[in-house]
């Protein structure tokens, strides 16, 4: 991948990687973790334990994704740097342009995409 799209595809990940991070802090609520967080929303709630518990299971699990995706998003900048941004982990072609804007950490073609869903049993996901 020539430079100047690479540079672009970075800015892209540098971006929503800065969005990320400002939602797990706001999620956090500054600058305490996940207990302190969930200790509070606890005392907060009234009687209800169950819906509490509920809401602080989601709570942690969207935070969850949203750690695996910043993960995602600093590995793609790592192929960006060391120059496999934009290639198939699995058959080497590469991505085509219109793919990685929809999804810049995307690790395969959509051909292999399709036959790792296949292969695990998920359905395809649109934008993957």
């Amino acid at each position: 991948m020539n430079t100047p799209i690479s540079d672009t595809f970075s800015q892209q990940l540098r971006e929503m990687r800065q969005t990320l991070l400002a939602q797990l802090r706001e999620q956090r609520g500054g600058k305490i973790g996940r207990a302190e967080a969930a200790a509070d929303a606890r005392e907060q709630q009234s009687d209800d334990w169950a819906q509490a518990d509920a809401e602080r299971d989601l709570s942690i699990a969207l935070e969850e994704r949203e750690s695996a995706e910043l993960v995602a998003i600093d590995d793609a900048l790592k192929r960006v740097a060391d120059g496999s941004f934009g290639l198939c982990v699995d058959c080497g072609v590469s991505i085509p342009t219109a793919r990685l804007h929809a999804n810049p950490t995307s690790l395969r073609c959509v051909a292999c995409q399709e036959k790792l869903e296949q292969a695990s049993g998920e359905a395809p996901r649109a934008g993957y």
